[in-house]
């Protein structure tokens, strides 16, 4: 298992799929847990529908799944943002397409804004995002907190507080603004998210402020995965340089 240091941050990371593939970095869901594992459980998981046709990295957050980070009070969308770049920047990878799931697509917008000619395309999976919806994240950090918490006893309330808001507390898709989507121009395909942590609404608004953007309404049950797998694989390889 792979490992690439930042600082004092240790950042697991998987390689998988085909070595001379076009490269795809992997965001997952799972909120402050997101880990590449937690590809496993979900209706379409890339790591089994791309690997025939490209090289796979998929990433285990700072203090998720196997990796793990200091915590301070000035922690937020910016350090995850710079753990994921400077991964790619440690194998040498100059482009590649980006997959995201529920936190993964604030993962990817914040990616697309900061570093847009890296990425062919982007692919976000029920981006979560705030809508009426804000105990729902903050019930998710307190659990991760209260699990994470005795091994860290060298963090102090204070900043488990501070890295919570600058986390949770922002709006819409949280790493980034409506006008800061808007000057995206990066192909993108979003797949609506409808339950409590993705809100069809953050979908759809995401669609609609980005300038080249390609949506899909259903498309996790069982029926739709086919079409799915068609259409995102199609996406994907037609903006494949």
């Amino acid at each position: 298992m792979p490992v690439f240091s930042r600082g004092d941050a240790q950042i697991h990371y998987d390689l998988e799929g085909r070595e001379d593939g076009f490269p795809v970095l992997l965001l997952a869901p799972g909120g402050m847990r997101s880990c590449n594992e937690r590809w496993n459980t979900v209706p379409w998981n890339p790591r089994r529908a791309l690997a025939d046709e490209y090289r796979l990295i998929g990433m285990d957050q700072r203090n998720a799944g196997r990796s793990s980070a200091p915590i301070s009070e000035s922690d937020g969308w910016a350090t995850y943002r710079d753990d994921q770049i400077g991964l790619l920047d440690h194998l040498g990878i100059e482009r590649c397409h980006l997959v995201g799931m529920c936190i993964g697509g604030p993962f990817a917008l914040a990616l697309l804004l900061a570093d847009p000619e890296r990425f062919a395309a982007a692919v976000l999976l029920q981006p979560a995002g705030i809508d009426g919806n804000r105990s729902a994240f903050d019930e998710v950090y307190d659990g991760w907190q209260r699990e994470l918490s005795p091994s860290r006893p060298e963090v102090d309330e204070h900043a488990w507080s501070e890295f919570k808001q600058n986390m949770w507390g922002g709006e819409f898709v949280l790493a980034v603004d409506r006008d800061q989507v808007r000057t995206i121009t990066t192909p993108m395909l979003v797949a609506n998210g409808g339950d409590e942590w993705h809100p069809r609404s953050i979908s759809l608004e995401v669609a609609e402020l980005a300038a080249d953007c390609t949506v899909l309404d259903r498309w996790k049950d069982d029926a739709s995965l086919p079409a799915t797998d068609e259409a995102i694989r199609g996406f994907l390889a037609g903006h494949r340089p």
